[in-house]
């Protein structure tokens, strides 16, 4: 079945997945507002060029992940909105290798973007974009295939909230703070809990085609004690972080908006909510909701003391 050019584009848009690129702004946002938070003159050209990089890969990933992961998401008959990959490669006529293609532009972009910005960036900058671009691209694409050896949950929490947060100050401050560190530490540990929430529904397809996520090697029982314990961890770093020098008003603001969805969890994982596919969309939703809206928390706080300080 042959596919005109305006599907064909539509379908690339939709294995794009351009809702899920908001985080990528807000997480490196984050990492700017917090040098500007520590006094440091902001170079917009510097922040243009990151955040080319940092959207680049963000897309690359997305393309690269449905191509490499296409026998998965064939075998995969419970697929929701939010997991399961796009569905355009198993559900349209569009040709798998377009998807590589645009990974491939993408990986380039996102490289030329890097060197770009090492113009006038230091080398820690560089070292964090260029490791967040290789491990993205490494999370799906073989040799590594990071998602099937028990490291892919650790190496998005990693990536996602903190090496992106990392890129956004280190680009501006050319060294490695404390600061974003400990912004991103209860992130991460929301990443790591809303991989497993998305995991649930494709497992029966990934272990069918080999895909070893963290559920699959473990059983659902023993990641249902996981993603308690992340959320958990997640909630009590918290409070501890101001103690660590972090701002309280930045440290604290999350748990105002964290909580009610925290005890919501609580709740239905308690209730087996995992096991019933009428509630796998909510599950996801409201992980996405907890990560994404606590790091839009921490940003507005941070660009309310960058602005009660004049600067």
């Amino acid at each position: 079945e042959r596919v005109s050019f305006r599907q064909a584009l539509a379908s690339l848009v939709r294995l794009g997945r351009p809702l899920f690129l908001v985080g990528g702004f807000i997480f490196f946002g984050l990492g700017t507002a917090i040098a500007c938070y520590e006094g440091y003159d902001l170079g917009a050209h510097l922040w243009l060029w990151g955040q080319v990089a940092v959207t680049a890969a963000q897309l690359m990933t997305h393309f690269a992940n449905d191509y490499f992961d296409l026998d998965a998401d064939r075998a995969n008959r419970t697929p929701t909105y939010w997991s399961g990959g796009s569905r355009v490669l198993v559900e349209t006529a569009l040709a798998p290798r377009w998807a590589l293609y645009m990974a491939l532009v993408l990986l380039a972009v996102a490289l030329a973007a890097t060197a770009q910005a090492s113009r006038s960036a230091g080398a820690p900058a560089i070292a964090v974009l260029l490791a967040a671009v290789i491990l993205s691209w490494f999370y799906s694409a073989p040799p590594l295939r990071l998602h099937s050896r028990g490291v892919g949950e650790l190496t998005v929490a990693l990536v996602v909230p903190v090496l992106t947060t990392l890129a956004g100050y280190t680009l501006q401050t050319g060294r490695i703070g404390r600061a974003p560190l400990l912004a991103a530490l209860p992130l991460a540990f929301f990443q790591f809990a809303m991989l497993l929430a998305i995991e649930f529904p494709d497992a029966e397809g990934d272990a069918l085609a080999g895909k070893r996520t963290l559920v699959v090697r473990l059983g659902a029982e023993a990641c249902i004690r996981l993603w308690r314990l992340a959320l958990a961890l997640g909630l009590l770093a918290l409070p501890l972080l101001p103690a660590a020098g972090l701002p309280g008003r930045a440290a604290l603001a999350p748990a105002v908006f964290a909580l009610p969805l925290l005890a919501w969890f609580w709740r239905r994982l308690r209730q087996g909510a995992w096991r019933q596919r009428r509630w796998w969309d909510w599950l996801a939703f409201f992980s996405i909701a907890l990560l994404v809206g606590a790091a839009l928390v921490e940003l507005v706080a941070f660009l309310s003391l960058c602005l009660a300080a004049g600067r």
